[in-house]
Order: structure tokens, then C-alpha cells, then sequence
């Protein structure tokens, strides 16, 4: 065969055989990203925040767009149907993600089966408030009042089944008081009654509480989480004042469609928790009640399986039922 001929067969089957395939991550991103928040309240503004980061860091625009109707079912179907490309990432609560599912009969997503866990992003600073003329300044004295007058004090917080709720119903089982739900449909209304009289307690989130601490309009019982904040480091916590207390989750946590290639995921977690890490958001959600808290995707999704045996218990216990 001529030198040129085996030349050109060479060149031929070579140019056949397919190069190695680019890593996801590569090209990305070519086109803006979409970051649906599911959540609502303070948590828009660490959503923006970070999405102002990515713009710098990604080099394309991050539009963060709030859906969170029904709970937050509405934003996370949406994510859940998008393509896993990266292009379509979501802000969620573990009340969004985690308790749904147990408070619908029509819902049908799978906190693990249906996202991919990118990284947990803030923990939330909930709070148990009273009215002023309460006579109960503590978890303790607040207990005792209530056991002194069975079905006299009502509690008011976001909804049935949020964590709040789940809150007021394990303080309910481990101390035998009696003492009535009150769902609102979210969380300001909670505090405009609490302050009316209409109800004694209220479950909130630092965020919406403080400017009525800071007024004396209403007061802190304690810090309804794992420790006590360094902000109002003498309130103590309900587990310090209620043996076998467990407060619920409280994190918001970015996730993506389930499917997502490993390098993007990557990607995406290293690029928000810079963001995230950065001294100037750090300090912004603190002034919020929202403390920075990331993790890996691997340690979020092992405490949405913890999520969902806590709810789980909880809601048997008290007999909650899916409308």
C-alpha cells in the first residue's frame, strides 16, 4: 500500500476514535441559573446574597425566583421536574422538604429520592415567646403555670405540622399540660396576637420576634434549639429546662434535581459555601437570626434521614393525619 494511502488511514482512525468525554463542570455554567426559594421570610435575603456571589464567582446571572406557595410544594415540584444540568437549584427549610410529605395525601416527592443534597446553609434561630403579663418568665415556670390551669393557655405558631407545632406538641407529651394549637398561616400573624392578648405563647423565629423583644411588646421563655445563641447567650435553651426535650431541625439547605453529575454538585457546593463563608454574609445573617451553617452534601443528606425519623415519631404520637 502507498506510504500516503497508510498515512490517511492512519489519520482517519484516529480522528474515529472519540475524544474523552469534558467533565459537566467544564462548560459550566453557559446560561443564567435559576435559585427557587421555597421558604419564606428572612431567608430571601441569604438567598440573595448568595445568588450575588455566584453572579461574581460563576461568572453568569443567579435569579433567585420565591416560590413558596403550598408550603413550599409548588417551588420543589418545580425543581424536581427540571432537568439535573445545574441550572435549576433550590433554597429549602427542613419544614419544607422533610414535613410535607407528612401533612399532604397529595404529596409525592421524596426529600432523598427526588433532590440532590448540595449543602445545608443556615440554621435558624427559633425562639418561645409570651406575652408580658404571663406570669411565667421561663420554660419551668411556664410548665407549672399551665399544669395550675389546664386548657387556659393557647399557643400559637406557623401551622399545623410545621416545627414549631411539632415544638409545642413534644412539650405537650412530655409534660401531660393541656394547652391549645393555634395555626396561623405563617409566622408574623403568630406575634400581631400574641401581642393583642389573643393568645399567651407564640413559637417564632428570631427574625420576625426581635424588633417586639427589643420594644418590650413581647418576651423570651427560652431558645428552641440545640444551644443557645451567642447573641442572647443568657436565654437558655427548652432542652436546658425540659428533660428529653429534641428540638425539631431548623436548617435551609440548597439542593438541585435529583441526577445531578458529581462535578457539578461539587461545583455548585464549593462555589455557595464561599459565598456563604465570606465575613460579610456571615455577619449580615447573624444580624438576621439566620447563623451560617454548611456541610457536605453527604452530611445533609444524613440529617434529612434523621428529619424524617423524628417527624415521623412525632406525628404518630400526636395523631396527626394527611388532608
Amino acid at each position: 500500500m502507498d506510504f500516503h494511502v497508510l498515512k490517511a488511514c492512519a489519520l482517519a482512525a484516529a480522528l474515529a476514535v472519540p475524544a474523552p468525554r469534558a467533565k459537566a463542570a467544564d462548560a459550566y455554567p453557559a446560561r443564567p441559573i435559576r435559585s427557587i426559594m421555597t421558604v419564606a421570610g428572612g431567608a430571601d435575603i441569604i438567598a440573595r446574597l448568595v445568588a450575588q456571589g455566584l453572579t461574581v464567582s460563576l461568572g453568569q446571572p443567579v435569579v433567585v425566583e420565591t416560590q413558596s406557595g403550598a408550603g413550599g410544594a409548588i417551588g420543589a415540584e418545580n425543581v424536581a421536574r427540571a432537568a439535573p444540568d445545574g441550572y435549576t437549584i433550590m433554597l429549602t427549610s427542613a419544614s419544607a422538604l422533610v414535613m410535607n410529605r407528612f401533612l399532604s395525601k397529595s404529596a409525592h416527592l421524596d426529600p432523598l429520592r427526588d433532590f440532590t443534597p448540595i449543602t445545608k446553609a443556615f440554621e435558624t434561630v427559633a425562639l418561645v415567646v409570651a406575652s408580658p403579663s404571663l406570669p411565667a418568665n421561663s420554660i419551668r415556670e411556664l410548665i407549672e403555670y399551665a399544669k395550675r390551669n389546664p386548657g387556659k393557655i393557647s399557643y400559637g405558631t406557623s401551622g399545623v405540622g410545621t416545627t414549631h407545632h411539632l415544638s409545642g406538641e413534644s412539650i405537650r407529651l412530655l409534660t401531660g399540660i393541656d394547652w391549645v394549637h393555634v395555626p396561623y398561616k405563617g409566622g408574623p400573624p403568630v406575634i400581631t396576637d400574641l401581642i393583642a392578648g389573643e393568645i399567651q405563647v407564640g413559637f417564632s423565629i428570631l427574625a420576625t420576634a426581635a424588633p417586639f423583644i427589643a420594644s418590650g411588646k413581647i418576651k423570651i421563655l427560652a431558645v428552641n434549639g440545640a444551644k443557645r445563641y451567642h447573641v442572647i447567650p443568657n436565654v437558655p435553651t427548652v432542652s436546658e429546662q425540659l428533660a428529653g426535650y429534641e428540638p425539631p431541625s431548623t436548617w435551609g439547605g440548597y439542593f438541585g434535581p435529583a441526577g445531578m453529575p458529581q462535578d457539578l454538585v461539587a461545583r455548585l457546593h464549593d462555589a455557595i459555601v464561599r459565598v456563604l463563608d465570606s465575613p460579610g454574609v456571615r455577619a449580615k445573617a447573624e444580624d438576621i437570626g439566620f447563623p451560617i451553617a454548611t456541610s457536605t452534601p453527604e452530611e445533609l443528606r444524613a440529617t434529612i434521614r434523621r428529619d424524617i425519623e423524628y417527624t415521623a415519631g412525632i406525628v404518630k404520637a400526636i395523631g396527626i393525619k394527611p388532608e
